[in-house]
């Protein structure tokens, strides 16, 4: 099975920045997909933003223009950078990876936005 680990989550205040990263052990699929989901509390999960394997980048309409994801050139890492950060961007962040969609699951990160 393929593991994901992530990192950078932490507490951060209104309107700071924080850099969140995955890491595939193997990519098993030459087309793929990487990028992280968010869930709160009480809240949908929410696809946050993602990155193709050919560099197609997707993001929430919510984090358009504040948060920027990237992949490293071997396409086994995967980075997210967070900007701008309100109490709503306050959830537990799952990196995943995938051929079309989330086939593997890291973890999760806490990211608490708070003052």
């Amino acid at each position: 099975q393929v593991q994901l680990v992530e990192s950078g989550g932490g507490l951060v205040q209104p309107g700071g920045s924080l850099n969140l990263s995955c890491a595939v052990s193997r990519s098993i699929f030459s087309f793929n997909v990487m990028g992280w989901y968010r869930q709160a509390p009480g809240k949908q999960r929410e696809l946050v933003a993602s990155i193709t394997s050919v560099g197609i980048e997707n993001y929430a309409e919510s984090v358009k223009g504040r948060f920027a994801i990237s992949r490293d050139n071997a396409k086994t890492t995967v980075y997210l950078q967070m900007g701008g950060l309100n109490a709503e961007d306050t959830a537990v962040y799952y990196c995943f990876y995938g051929r079309w969609g989330p086939d593997y699951w890291a973890q999760g990160t806490q990211v608490t936005v708070s003052s």
